[in-house]
């Protein structure tokens, strides 16, 4: 198994929010329909949980400029999210297309071996 994916399953297993999506309450009553159809659906809510927990993981390797790129980018990504609707294929493939680019980032990084 790649390093990444062994790093990012154990950040998930210890995962104190695996029954909730990561970022943002489920129990709200004002929820968008992208944020319902994520809480309604597992393999979203996994997807979710996964998304931000690498990507709180690469925020926490860049200095503020990168930092604020991605954080940027994310900021673009939800809106995209949004634009599905409640539309779980759209989300679905919202969510692979974000997690790639993560990945990539994280594979991108000089590191010792």
């Amino acid at each position: 198994m790649p390093k990444s994916k062994l790093l990012i399953a154990i950040l998930l297993i210890g995962s104190p929010m695996m029954s909730q999506a990561a970022s943002f309450d489920c129990d709200l009553p004002d929820l968008k329909p992208d944020e319902r159809a994520i809480c309604d659906n597992r393999d979203l809510n996994d997807a979710d949980v996964k998304m931000v927990t690498t990507l709180d993981l690469l925020a926490g390797l860049f200095a503020m400029g990168t930092r604020g790129n991605m954080m940027d980018q994310q900021v673009t990504w939800l809106h995209q999210r949004e634009a599905c609707g409640a539309d779980v294929d759209c989300i679905r493939d919202a969510y692979d297309r974000r997690q790639k680019q993560l990945d990539d980032i994280y594979q991108s990084i000089d590191r010792p071996i």
